[in-house]
């Protein structure tokens, strides 16, 4: 009885891996119209050039059972309706669940807006366009997949990143735009400041990044992920994907891959970077003109990864599986009196209803945020592609917590603005130190141990993966 036992196994598990593995990758434009909102910004900036295209770049995996699709969109942030309408759409012309589908934003800060921030509006036309084009990216890689093998591995990239929340020299900190003077960091204090003291925080210098190419060893797509906010310099008014749509290029080129057909498909996710950004504040680097760090960031990036790709033993089949679960966040909301003294500050402003100072930014916040629920259901996700994990977060996540989850997990990275958004996740200890990623605002509402309820959902979502 027992040998037979063995024998069923056996012959399961070989059948299992008899299948084939396939892959697939695709490209959609989601290049907004001119005359359209830029967000990223506490003012609200309009699009008069598009120096690069936008984009939703779309990986599909298969392994004969399970479809994944992952996709990265060339936009600051993407609110969870536009993604559940993408994913409705695809699910219901492929029959892949919705679950299966990983969605995430660059964070890019010259992209077309497509969710109320700051001061910047979205279009409903451009919301339901986006939604569109996303599902017709996911649908084209699931019909270009094609049978594959698959890599990952990682490279330091550690010239490029940089904790921006610092600690100060006493005195040296200003109140917040909510009147707080209890700050002990400052975000983005400026070069050369002589009161800076040290960062407040670490960084992750590490690339992940997923490999796929056809069985004859031709490249189908790159799936990369750096813990970097995005880099910016672009010029006024321009329509860019930042480094993102840079590394993408570049990488095809140095993979001999950017001239094929189906064409080749880089693709760079936002890692943990919530307090990570691309300036050297003790200085060091030289001022370059517009799209300049641009293209040294995504060049030195790519040329990392494409050295890293030729040390991979690449696999013809590997399990996959997806893991997801909803977890309930509370949100900071203000009292009525909060409320009442802030729409006070906002009819101060002579260009009502825009904001002219930040007092009166913050101040607008405080008055949208007392219509927000007290709570908010956030989706978690893990996904499984062999021994690898790859974690979403629907959040501007700060590295520690990334770290955090890689010293536990370690083939594990984590997709920053993933499936939804819920504005800055600091831990509770960065909280502590209050700083700019801290005040109450939209963009910054979540309950201070958000981070701690969201860190216990993945690892959940592991355990359910082993």
């Amino acid at each position: 009885m027992r040998f037979l036992t063995i024998c069923c196994v056996v012959s399961a598990v070989s059948a299992l891996h008899a299948a084939e593995f396939r892959a697939g990758a695709a490209t959609s434009n989601i290049t907004p119209e001119l005359g359209s909102s830029i967000n990223g910004g506490f003012q609200d900036g309009k699009a008069v050039f598009i120096h690069d295209e936008l984009n939703a770049r779309c990986l599909a995996l298969d392994d004969g059972k399970t479809k994944l699709v992952l996709v990265v969109a060339d936009s600051c942030v993407i609110g969870r309706g536009i993604f559940d309408e993408a994913k409705k759409m695809v699910n219901e012309a492929t029959g892949v669940p919705m679950e299966n589908m990983m969605m995430s934003a660059t964070h890019s800060h010259s992209c077309g807006t497509a969710q109320a921030v700051g001061q910047s509006e979205p279009s409903p036309m451009y919301q339901r366009f986006l939604a569109r084009r996303m599902a017709d990216g996911m649908r084209c890689a699931l019909d270009n997949l094609a049978p594959a093998k698959i890599a990952w591995g990682t490279v330091d990239v550690p010239q490029h990143v940089y904790n921006r929340r610092w600690k100060m020299k006493p005195g040296s900190i200003p109140p917040t735009p909510h009147g707080v003077t209890t700050d002990q960091v400052k975000t983005n204090p400026g070069v050369n400041n002589p009161n800076l003291v040290e960062p407040a925080g670490p960084t992750d210098p590490q690339v992940s990044f997923i490999s796929v190419q056809s069985v004859e060893g031709k490249p189908i797509a790159l799936y990369a992920n750096y813990s970097l906010h995005y880099v910016g310099g672009v010029g006024p008014g321009h329509i860019s994907a930042d480094y993102y749509g840079v590394f993408a290029n570049r990488l095809g080129e140095l993979l001999g891959a950017d001239r094929q057909d189906p064409p080749f498909v880089g693709i760079m996710s936002n890692g943990t970077s919530g307090d990570i950004n691309n300036i050297d504040f003790r200085g060091g680097q030289a001022k370059e003109g517009p799209y300049g760090r641009i293209k040294i960031v995504a060049n030195d990036v790519a040329q990392a990864v494409a050295g890293a790709c030729k040390t991979l033993t690449y696999r013809d089949w590997v399990e996959l599986g997806v893991a997801q679960k909803e977890v309930k966040l509370g949100l900071r909301i203000p009292t009525v009196e909060e409320v009442e003294k802030a729409r006070a500050v906002t009819k101060q402003s002579k260009l009502f209803p825009r904001m002219e100072t930040m007092e009166q930014v913050y101040a607008r916040e405080t008055v949208l945020l007392a219509d927000f629920p007290k709570e908010v259901s956030a989706p978690l996700q893990v996904m499984k592609i062999g021994e690898l994990r790859v974690s979403a977060i629907p959040a501007e996540v700060f590295v520690e917590i990334g770290l955090d989850l890689k010293a536990r997990h370690p083939k594990t990275f984590t997709v920053s603005l993933a499936n939804a958004y819920h504005g800055y996740l600091p831990t509770p200890e960065q909280h502590a130190l209050g700083g700019y990623e801290t005040w109450r605002a939209r963009s910054a509402c979540l309950e201070v141990d958000a981070s701690t309820k969201i860190v216990a959902g993945l690892e959940e979502l592991f355990e359910k993966l082993k």
